[in-house]
């Protein structure tokens, strides 16, 4: 069962989107140099449909996304998640950061809009490094992926 610790409405983590970013717990990456280390335990609150239903209430009109943060050691219930959210507000936009190297085969690209995949490495940074192994991409609707990690970068 996916859990989550803690929201915010970000502005950074999606280019021009208002994001409302969902904290997922229970992540068995483990990157070392993690700036989430309390997100590796399994803890928080059950992440359900109408949790998200709370979340939508409380900040509709202030946000064009939903970003769940995490979710690896659960990546069918994200997608779930994913797919609830399209068909319920699909006047929002919906992103996934997700510390593996790639996107398992069990998830359906097309149900989000933006997937961010690649664990951290402190010596390569984070997306706003151009030495980084992250990437976040725009995903169309037959689930193909543009990279818009440049986006991060400072010209």
């Amino acid at each position: 069962m996916l859990k989550y610790v803690n929201t915010g409405v970000v502005f950074q983590e999606i280019p021009d989107e208002v994001t409302l970013s969902i904290n997922i717990s229970n992540c068995p990456c483990h990157c070392p140099g993690c700036h989430s280390q309390y997100l590796w335990g399994d803890i928080g609150t059950p992440l359900t449909s109408d949790e998200i239903d709370m979340f939508v209430h409380k900040c509709s009109s202030d946000i064009t996304c939903i970003c769940f943060m995490g979710g690896d050691a659960e990546p069918t219930a994200v997608n779930v998640l994913a797919q609830y959210v399209h068909q319920t507000y699909p006047q929002l936009k919906v992103a996934w950061y997700s510390g593996r190297s790639r996107v398992p085969s069990s998830v359906h690209k097309p149900d989000f809009d933006y997937i961010k995949v690649g664990p951290y490495i402190r010596h390569l940074g984070c997306l706003k490094d151009k030495t980084t192994n992250q990437r976040l991409y725009r995903v169309n609707r037959q689930g193909e992926f543009t990279d818009i990690t440049s986006r991060f970068w400072k010209k």
